[in-house]
C-alpha cells in the first residue's frame, strides 16, 4: 500500500462517531423545536429520517467492509465483532421504530423516547467499539474509500 494512502482508521471512526453523536443531538434539538405546523413536521421528518439513514448506512458499512478487513487481520476479535454486529441489528430495529413514529407523527413526547433509548444504545455501542477495536484500527490496512468502510455521511 502507498504510504500517502495510508488510512488511520482509528480516527476515522472516531470522527464518525462525533458527526453521528451530533447528528443525533441536532435530531433532539429538531423534536423539541418542533411545533404543530406543516414545515415544523416536515423538517423534522428531514433531521430523523437523516439521521435514521447516517447510522443504518455507518453500521452497514462496517458490516460489508470493515469488520470483515479487521476480522481477516485479527481472528481473535470474532466475539467482539459479533457482539458490535448484534448491536447493529438492534439499533436497525429501534431506528425503524423512530421512523415509523415520525410518519405517524406521533408526539415530540414518543419521538424523545425513541431518541433516548437509540441514543443510549448508540453510545454504549460507540464505546464498548473504540475501547475493543481502536488499538487494532491503527494497525489496520484497508485500502478503501473511507466512505465505503464507515458510510456515505
Amino acid at each position: 500500500m502507498d504510504a500517502d494512502r495510508l488510512i488511520a482508521w482509528d480516527a476515522e471512526l472516531r470522527r464518525a462517531h462525533t458527526r453521528l453523536r451530533a447528528a443525533l443531538e441536532a435530531t433532539r434539538e429538531a423534536v423539541q423545536d418542533g411545533s404543530d405546523a406543516p414545515d415544523a413536521a416536515r423538517e423534522l421528518a428531514l433531521f430523523c429520517i437523516g439521521f435514521c439513514s447516517a447510522l443504518d448506512g455507518h453500521h452497514l458499512s462496517e458490516d460489508r467492509a470493515l469488520f470483515p478487513a479487521l476480522r481477516d487481520q485479527h481472528p481473535e476479535l470474532g466475539d467482539v465483532i459479533a457482539k458490535l454486529m448484534q448491536d447493529h441489528s438492534m439499533l436497525a430495529h429501534l431506528l425503524g421504530g423512530l421512523r415509523t413514529a415520525v410518519e405517524s407523527g406521533e408526539s415530540s413526547e414518543t419521538l424523545e423516547r425513541h431518541l433516548d433509548g437509540i441514543g443510549a444504545i448508540m453510545e454504549s455501542h460507540f464505546r464498548f467499539e473504540e475501547r475493543e477495536i481502536l488499538e487494532p484500527l491503527r494497525a489496520l490496512h484497508l485500502d478503501r474509500p473511507v466512505p465505503d468502510v464507515l458510510g456515505p455521511f
